[in-house]
């Protein structure tokens, strides 16, 4: 879970970056594309979610 939220905190800096430094509009780009890739990998944890299997 700590590996997702770090990778929405770079979006997020990488987005804020991209869209207010001029000439930097692939950081933008960059930081849409990791956010996009933490919302996958979030949906998929916690649909594989649930109980684990006792031994």
């Amino acid at each position: 879970m700590a590996w997702i939220l770090l990778l929405v905190l770079i979006a997020i800096a990488l987005g804020l970056v991209g869209a207010v430094v001029k000439g930097l509009l692939y950081l933008l780009v960059i930081g849409v594309v990791v956010f996009l890739a933490a919302l996958l990998l979030g949906v998929a944890r916690f649909r594989r979610g649930g109980r684990r299997p006792v031994r």
